[in-house]
């Protein structure tokens, strides 16, 4: 039997919105993806807040998330939906 299916594994990788650092412990990633980050987070963005006329810029943290995702692939030498032909 020869394997006519190679799916290729893919890892999608996001970041949660940047937020204050205090506010940021409980941010979860969105549906499906698994957070890889503890505590606050990352430290490595900033946030704008608007005061009227004025923005301000502060530092704050977001959470690293990551997503498996299987893509349908043939295997060499297969091709079509069902990855027949040869």
């Amino acid at each position: 039997q020869v394997k006519k299916q190679c799916d290729q594994k893919l890892l999608i990788r996001m970041k949660t919105k940047c937020v204050p650092c205090s506010l940021n412990l409980d941010t979860p990633c969105p549906a499906g993806y698994t957070k890889i980050t503890n505590g606050t987070g990352t430290p490595d963005c900033r946030y704008y807040l608007e005061i009227k006329t004025l923005t301000l810029s502060f530092p704050g943290c977001r959470h690293r998330c990551v997503k498996e995702f299987e893509q349908p692939e043939c295997c060499q030498g297969h091709w079509g939906p069902d990855c027949m032909g040869k």
